[in-house]
C-alpha cells in the first residue's frame, strides 16, 4: 500500500449501517484440527462480546452482493489477547464494512493459546489456523467470486500477531499433501494491522513482505510501538506502506463506531482510501469471473 494520503468518497456511497449477506460458518478442517480431531464437536462458549473454548477452528463467510463485488477478499483475525476472541466488534463489524465496499470477508475463529488450560501454542497451532484460512479462501476463490491474487488479512491487536505469523514467512504449501488445500500458498497479498500486538514482528522484513496499512493511537501503551517499528522497517525496505498514528484512542477502539473522537470514528475510511489507491478495489476482470 502506497504512502500517499489522497481522500476518496468511495466508501461514502455505501452507508456504514449496510447489512452483510447471510453469513455462513465452515470448519477449517472437515474432520477437526490436525491432532485434535477428537475435540471438533466441543462447543464454543460465547458471552457478551467474546468467544472462547475454540477447538474446531472455523471461517465465517461474508460475501458482498455480486453487483458490488470487486474480487478482493480479506481474512479477518479478531483480537482478544489469545484468551478470547472479540468476534462481533473485530470480526462481524469489519466484515460488514468490507462487504459495503465490495470486499469478501472471512472471519477466523482461531484457537486460543493463552486461554486457561489451553493445550495450544501460538507458533504452531494458531499459525496452522492462519495458514489454513488463507489457503481455504484461495482454494475456493472461484466459488466465492474472489481473485486469488487479491487476498489480504486484517488483524486487530492479538489478531495482528496472527497475521504476522504468515505475512513474513514464505507460505509455500506442501505439494505432496493429500488435501489439495494444504498444497496452496498461505501468504496474504496485502495486510491491514490495527493496533497490532508485538509478537511476530521480524528483525528485518523479507523482500516479499506484503504491502501494509498500519494504524494505532499514540496513547496506546501496548501497540503504538509495533506500528512505528514496522513503518520504519517498511520505509527502509522500500516496500509499500501507509501508516496512521492518532493522538488519542488508546487500545481496543475496534471499528471506531462508538468513539467520540472524529479521527477514530472515521478510520475505516482511511483503510478504504488506501485500498482504492492501491487498486485492490478494482472490479473483477473477465478472466476472474469465469
Amino acid at each position: 500500500m502506497k504512502t500517499k494520503l489522497h481522500s476518496y468518497v468511495f466508501v461514502l456511497l455505501f452507508p456504514l449501517t449496510a447489512s452483510a449477506q447471510d453469513a455462513t460458518e465452515i470448519p477449517l478442517w472437515a474432520s477437526g484440527a490436525p491432532g485434535f480431531e477428537s475435540r471438533k464437536n466441543e462447543p464454543t462458549i460465547a458471552k457478551d462480546w467474546w468467544i472462547k473454548n475454540i477447538h474446531n477452528p472455523t471461517l465465517t463467510i461474508y460475501l458482498p452482493p455480486k453487483e458490488k463485488a470487486t474480487g478482493a477478499a480479506v481474512v479477518i483475525c479478531p483480537g482478544g489477547g489469545h484468551r478470547e476472541l472479540v468476534f462481533n466488534a473485530e470480526g462481524h463489524d469489519p466484515a460488514v464494512f468490507l462487504n459495503s465496499i465490495g470486499v469478501a470477508a472471512f472471519v477466523v475463529k482461531y484457537r486460543l493459546a493463552r486461554e486457561e488450560n489451553s493445550v495450544y501454542t501460538i507458533d504452531k497451532h494458531v499459525r496452522e489456523d492462519a495458514y489454513r484460512a488463507i489457503r481455504t479462501v484461495r482454494n475456493r476463490a472461484r466459488e466465492w467470486n474472489v481473485d486469488p491474487t487479491r487476498i489480504g488479512m486484517l488483524g486487530f491487536s492479538a489478531g495482528g500477531e496472527v497475521v504476522a505469523l504468515v505475512a513474513y514467512a514464505q507460505g509455500d504449501g506442501n505439494p505432496s499433501a493429500a488435501d489439495p488445500i494444504d498444497r496452496g500458498n498461505g501468504k496474504p497479498d496485502f495486510q491491514m494491522l490495527v493496533y497490532p500486538g508485538p509478537l511476530g514482528i521480524p528483525e528485518s522484513l523479507p523482500p516479499n513482505a506484503p504491502p501494509a496499512f498500519l494504524l494505532a493511537a499514540n496513547d496506546d501503551a501496548c501497540c503504538a510501538g509495533p506500528v512505528i517499528t514496522l513503518l520504519k522497517m517498511y520505509h527502509e525496505a522500500k516496500i509499500p506502506v501507509e501508516a496512521h498514528i492518532f493522538t488519542q484512542g488508546a487500545h481496543g477502539f475496534n471499528m471506531g463506531y462508538r468513539s467520540a473522537l472524529h479521527s477514530i470514528n472515521g478510520w475505516p475510511q482511511r483503510m478504504a482510501d488506501c485500498s482504492s489507491d492501491d487498486h485492490i478495489l478494482e472490479p473483477l476482470t473477465k478472466e476472474t469471473k469465469k
